[in-house]
């Protein structure tokens, strides 16, 4: 499929995966800011357009699970079964332990007489939550650890992904077609569905978060395809007009597909940047910062729920912002528990399930070569007439 040889660990995507996380969680704690509010006086545009940091993991999904799957779907070499065990291990633990540490705060909240949100113990949501289809309109309410529904929209990409791959196979000779008709089907379904709904795909999350993930994961999947066929020239000069295109893009609201698809160029283009001249991207600090970037992620709202509260009633503030100096303590605080989370839950969880699987794996091999074995012995020593 390529001319050049490609690296199976593309550094500065992983790199890339943090800024994603981090964007996000400017966008989080906003709010929290004194002075920043609902509408970001102090920085407007970024601010206000960090929830377009997961279109940035969605499309990132895409380009890095075709990296790794489809040439094995394409070839019939794939397993259906491994793969989505690999996902399991990948973002369940973690997803379970961030549910039930929302829930115990919740409880404790409620215990001690504090005013929380009513949904975020939403117990008629809790099987969805449980069953990663919260995003699928399975979910009455936006209860317990909410930043999980894009974990259910992921979740959903996984399960279809064969889908995605036989299209991709079948357009590996023609990439630039397949980046312009995923392209074609962003731009539409981006204009079409405010128009029946009153709100944009980039905003949805309980009702439709399954639905926001597939023109982002297509892009991905598409932009691969020209990545193996021939890498763009120039690369850290593209990279950093993409990242200048994007940022700007948001920074001054423009219609978020400019944004989505200015984001998949970025990423073509780190992922065309050999390993070897990607500079602090692909350094050991980077990559282990994109490593926690799912735990970044995901114990955003439980950390937030503690850190803001304890700042906010250790200076006596009340319902008062917070002053932009703790606010940026508060923020950057989320870095090392997301680190605690990554080497207490996730990475062990990952290892022990993946674990499961190849030991189950051996035992398996171990019982066909018995069961070969056999028969060969079995087998009379010459053909049957």
């Amino acid at each position: 499929m390529t001319p050049v040889e490609t690296p199976q660990d593309l550094r500065s995507l992983t790199a890339l995966r943090f800024m994603a996380a981090a964007w996000v969680a400017v966008y989080a704690f906003w709010p929290d800011l004194s002075g920043g509010g609902a509408a970001g006086q102090i920085s407007p545009g970024l601010a206000a357009k960090g929830y377009l940091g997961v279109e940035l993991f969605f499309v990132l999904s895409g380009f890095i699970l075709s990296h790794v799957y489809l040439a094995a779907a394409g070839e019939k070499r794939f397993s259906y079964k491994g793969f989505l065990w690999a996902r399991i291990a990948r973002v369940y633990p973690l997803h379970l332990f961030t549910l039930t540490a929302v829930g115990v705060l919740g409880v404790a909240a409620t215990a001690a007489g504090m005013a929380i949100d009513a949904n975020i113990l939403s117990w008629s949501s809790l099987p969805a939550n449980l069953l990663m289809v919260h995003a699928w309109g399975f979910a009455p309410t936006a209860g317990w650890n909410h930043p999980s529904w894009s974990i259910s929209a992921e979740w959903f990409a996984y399960l279809t992904f064969p889908a995605f791959a036989f299209v991709a196979w079948r357009l590996r000779a023609r990439p630039w077609a397949a980046v312009t008709a995923a392209v074609a089907v962003l731009g539409g379904l981006y204009w079409i569905f405010p128009q029946l709904t009153g709100f944009a795909l980039t905003e949805a999350t309980i009702r439709w978060g399954a639905l926001r993930i597939v023109p982002c994961f297509a892009l991905g999947c598409a932009l691969y395809l020209v990545y193996r066929a021939r890498p763009l020239r120039h690369p850290g000069l593209c990279a950093g007009v993409f990242a200048c295109l994007m940022l700007a893009s948001a920074a001054f609201g423009l219609w978020d597909a400019i944004t989505v698809v200015m984001a998949g160029g970025l990423i073509l283009a780190l992922s065309c940047l050999p390993n070897a001249r990607a500079g602090v991207l692909a350094s050991a600090p980077a990559v282990y910062l994109g490593e926690v970037s799912y735990s970044v992620y995901m114990v955003l709202t439980p950390y937030k729920l503690v850190a803001v509260n304890l700042a906010k009633k250790a200076l006596g503030l009340g319902d008062a912002g917070l002053p932009p100096v703790v606010w940026l303590v508060v923020l950057v605080g989320l870095v090392p528990a997301a680190m605690v989370s990554y080497h207490l839950v996730e990475k062990p969880a990952r290892r022990w399930l993946r674990g499961l699987a190849d030991a189950r794996a051996k035992r398996t091999g171990a019982s066909t070569q018995r069961t070969n074995s056999r028969e060969t012995r079995l087998q009379p020593p010459g053909p049957i007439v």
